[in-house]
């Protein structure tokens, strides 16, 4: 895998954060999501680059398979980092492969484990829902945690943007997206903002003390999930696209890595 060097000055960022590459991910969006909130940003497949970073982002679009099977070879870089103090992000699909396992990962084929960081399995929505979910949904904060906080204010109302799921490709609108509710609103928490949501798959913590905020698809499901040194965590929303949310959930991020 090539590796790229993200466009934040150094000396204006509030931390270095480094976007893994494993072949898979909206690496321009959050690499642009990130720097906007302060980071310096290195697009990377190298082991040495996760251990000098403040911070670590697993990104992902696609199938949980490929997903982990691609991802692979930096399995115990990866595991290596969850051991330090250092944070892991996982968005979206990289959200999905810190669990042990996915209902697609197992379908057909032998079995594909995830990183087991946050024990747990990834299930296919069921009944009459139109897959994949697609779309903004507010967030319920079910505890807190870092991530979550900032942005008490109006109920907003929805707008629209666009994503990608199971490998579908879209446009990339970036965090700039017309968000619901985008405003000068701080303080709080993001409890009841509105989040972009593109997937067939959600997570199910072993233990729902994971659990860090939940939305609502025909099934109430984890939306943002963290383990219990709150140092691994991932949404299953995707930031860099959910407007000024996103944009708080980042700089949540970045500010935790720049402890």
């Amino acid at each position: 895998m090539s590796q790229q060097a993200g466009r934040s000055a150094p000396e204006t960022a509030a931390a270095s954060v480094a976007v893994v590459d494993y072949g898979l991910g909206n690496l321009h969006s959050v690499t642009r999501g990130l720097e906007r909130a302060g980071a310096s940003v290195e697009v990377t497949d190298d082991p040495d680059a996760f251990r000098a970073a403040d911070g670590v982002v697993l990104p992902g679009v696609g199938a949980f398979r490929e997903g982990v099977e691609n991802a692979d070879p930096l399995r115990e870089d990866l595991l290596a980092v969850a051991e330090t103090d250092t944070p892991l992000f996982g968005i979206c699909l990289g959200m999905q492969m810190l669990l042990t396992d996915s209902e697609e990962g197992s379908a057909g084929e032998a079995t594909v484990h995830g990183l087991d960081l946050i024990p747990g399995t990834n299930v296919r929505f069921a009944g009459d829902r139109n897959i994949p979910h697609m779309g903004w949904n507010d967030l319920t904060v079910e505890r807190s945690h870092p991530l979550v906080d900032g942005l008490d204010g109006d109920e907003p109302a929805v707008g629209g943007a666009s994503g990608t799921a199971d490998g579908v490709d879209e446009p990339d609108v970036g965090i700039a997206a017309d968000e619901p509710g985008d405003g000068d609103a701080a303080g709080g928490s993001v409890d009841g903002r509105y989040a972009y949501f593109v997937h067939s798959y959600y997570a199910v913590p072993e233990d729902q003390s994971a659990v860090v905020a939940t939305t609502e698809y025909g099934t109430r499901f984890p939306a943002v999930i963290a383990d219990e040194s709150g140092t691994v965590f991932g949404t299953q929303f995707h930031p860099e696209k959910s407007g000024e949310t996103g944009l708080q959930i980042l700089r949540n991020f970045v500010s935790r890595c720049a402890r």
